[in-house]
């Protein structure tokens, strides 16, 4: 059994009262954290993470098919590309306050930048994952209507939806005469749940990183960073 929680603060941020804490509380739990805490019974979230992917894949994606039904698949990928990748899971993460809320080990506590926004953005997953086993699909969809699908126009008014790589490569070739290049410096998780970290080059220079759950949507989480990063 999971042990006993207070998660009422998070419960309302959310939107959503639980009828099994312990989800709620698997949710919130890093791997990391059992390392560092053997008394800890329950698990850690990836299993959940797992599922919440497989819950906020489907919703955005019927949300989109719905919204425009006259845009070819292409178009809805690159949408739902800029709602669901890590950046934006992070980030409604962050908007709820789940940070204050995770079980993680002390190390894993200190971590700031990239790998903060990783974790968030895994935990925000599992939190869908655990609505979806707690309640069911309906309460888990408009969960995600909420926090992530509401940001849609927000999203596309930015030009998020727009392939990074291709905006990289035109501005870096006309600002400074060169063609990024892209190398994998990590991959890591099991096979249903890889991760990899991409880092664009202008020559011998690092850009940014960025990371996904394929190389090529780190790339252009890479790129995009990158346009952030310079200003472009």
């Amino acid at each position: 059994m999971d042990e006993i929680s207070d998660f009422t603060a998070l419960e309302r941020e959310i939107g959503v009262e639980f009828a099994k804490k312990e989800l709620l509380g698997e949710a919130l739990t890093h791997r990391s954290y059992l390392n560092e805490h053997r008394e800890y019974k329950g698990n850690h979230n990836e299993r959940l993470e797992f599922l919440g992917d497989a819950v906020l894949e489907l919703a955005s994606t019927r949300f989109l098919f719905d919204t425009f039904p006259a845009k070819p698949e292409g178009e809805l990928t690159a949408y739902r590309a800029a709602l669901v990748n890590t950046n934006s899971l992070a980030e409604s993460a962050q908007a709820l306050n789940v940070g204050e809320h995770l079980r993680l080990s002390k190390g894993e506590q200190k971590d700031t930048g990239r790998a903060r926004g990783i974790i968030l953005a895994d935990a925000f997953e599992a939190i869908i994952g655990a609505i979806y086993l707690d309640q069911g699909y309906d309460a888990a969809a408009a969960f995600i209507a909420r926090t992530i699908l509401a940001k849609l126009d927000s999203l596309l008014a930015k030009g998020a939806h727009q392939d990074a790589k291709s905006r990289y490569q035109e501005v870096a070739q006309e600002r400074r005469g060169v063609t990024p290049s892209y190398k994998v410096l990590a991959e890591e998780g099991p096979d249903h749940a890889k991760r990899f970290t991409v880092g664009v080059f202008l020559g011998e220079r690092e850009a940014a990183r960025g990371d996904g759950p394929s190389k090529q949507e780190a790339e252009q989480a890479a790129a995009q960073a990158a346009l952030a990063a310079s200003g472009w």
